[in-house]
């Protein structure tokens, strides 16, 4: 809604995931009426689920190694970070009374590892700077027979429409839908001539057509200290140590995660993709040659490699789903195959299940303050711009940042514009 001159300015924020807060509480301090809609009974829903097994909020990694993790989009991420780094961010955490930590892997923790209090002492802070909340209000795009300039929402009292002076979209991506993130802004944007990538999953499982016996035996467990390689579609190597666990449709986990962006290009390009599975990361073939090779008199198979190798559970499950049986035959090519053991991925999971998501508004649609060249004055933030990373707190750190310098943008662009005169709106005004 449009003030009359010399009035506070206005802008409404429609999204309250982190990158929404963050703008709100930007433009509050400088000075705006800020009025944040969202879809939701509540703000924040989509924070608090990753925040149930402990709320990795950034990442203590040096920040040359930080941008790499942004892929493809690190030349456009690296501003952003650089105005609100993870040092930062813990500094800004603990203005709100939440103390944090650095765990063993560089992740970065709130002390009681929860989403909770962190979200309570935010949205207490942002109430009491005058941001006013508005849930269950679905944006619906713009009211064309108002003019096309005032936004249009459906709320449970039907539907409404207001004007700001600015707007900051910050509505997520495709991921996790029924949280409130389901894409469906793409359309409203592309209408309006926005360039947007299309939505793909990132950090998500990946389908294996497992055999009946393997999936009867192993559905659910972790397959530990393993390593994998792939090959991206560029010819790069990638090598990851870690773990990950098998599922009833194939394969997820942190280090299949981690793995996901180039994973998914390769079946996009091929259909899909091969990885080496490290069954015994820590020794060299040499080593496991040595011990296959050894005598194993009356022993059956399994029970020398238990022996010799400790390989056993769901590890010797994969050896004995993903090996020809003629390597079992011989020890020297037995041992290459524990070290490289070929696993096939047919097909990235769909992308309601994934963690996050990549695409969005290209940021060649936009300006440096991440406004929309074609459309002045409507800024976006968070996932809903095309980057992506993997998880250990990329994720949320690079929301924060792009919710900020939305904020700021907005700031900026209102400074420079003159205010119009006042406007009634219809509908129920915020």
């Amino acid at each position: 809604m449009s003030g009359a001159a010399g009035a506070m300015r206005s802008v409404a924020v429609i999204g309250g995931g982190p990158a929404g807060l963050m703008a709100a509480e930007v433009l509050a301090q400088g000075g705006m009426q800020v009025d944040l809609y969202d879809a939701m009974p509540s703000v924040g829903r989509k924070f608090l689920l990753a925040g149930k097994g402990g709320m990795n909020i950034t990442h203590a990694e040096a920040m040359p190694a930080f941008v790499t993790r942004y892929r493809g989009r690190q030349k456009q991420i690296a501003p952003l970070l650089a105005g609100f780094t993870p040092d930062i961010l813990r500094t800004w955490i603990a203005g709100l009374g939440i103390d944090t930590f650095v765990g063993s892997s560089n992740r970065v923790f709130p002390t009681d590892m929860k989403a909770a209090p962190l979200l309570r002492n935010w949205l207490h802070r942002l109430r009491e700077s005058g941001v006013r909340f508005h849930m269950r209000h679905r944006w619906t795009g713009w009211d064309e027979q108002k003019g096309g300039n005032m936004l249009r929402f459906a709320t449970p009292a039907g539907q409404t429409s207001v004007q700001h002076d600015a707007v900051v979209l910050a509505l997520g991506g495709g991921s996790w839908p029924r949280l409130g993130s389901d894409g469906a802004w793409t359309g409203l944007l592309q209408q309006r001539g926005v360039d947007i990538a299309p939505l793909q999953p990132a950090n998500c499982g990946f389908e294996v057509p497992w055999s009946e016996y393997f999936r009867a035996r192993c559905t659910g467990q972790a397959v530990k200290s393993i390593a994998v390689t792939c090959t991206d579609p560029h010819g790069a190597v990638i090598h990851k140590q870690g773990e990950f666990v098998v599922s009833d449709y194939g394969v997820e986990g942190s280090l299949i995660y981690a793995l996901s962006a180039p994973l998914r290009d390769a079946i996009a390009e091929s259909g899909s993709a091969r990885i080496m599975l490290d069954l015994m990361p820590d020794w060299s073939v040499q080593r496991v040659l040595a011990e296959v090779a050894r005598p194993r008199g009356a022993r059956s198979l399994s029970s020398h490699l238990q022996s010799r190798l400790s390989l056993t559970g769901v590890k010797a499950g994969l050896l004995r789903e993903l090996a020809m049986p003629a390597e079992f035959k011989e020890a020297s090519r037995l041992a290459e195959r524990i070290k490289a053991l070929p696993l096939t991925l047919t097909a990235p999971r769909p992308l309601e299940e994934a963690i996050s998501s990549a695409g969005g508004v290209r940021f060649e649609a936009l300006d440096a303050g991440l406004m929309l060249h074609a459309l002045p004055g409507v800024f976006c933030a968070g996932e809903m711009l095309d980057w992506e990373a993997p998880t250990g707190g990329y994720l949320l750190t690079a929301c924060f940042a792009a919710g900020r310098a939305a904020g700021l943008g907005a700031l900026e662009w209102l400074s420079k514009t003159p205010q119009p005169p006042q406007e009634t709106s219809q509908g129920t005004s915020p």
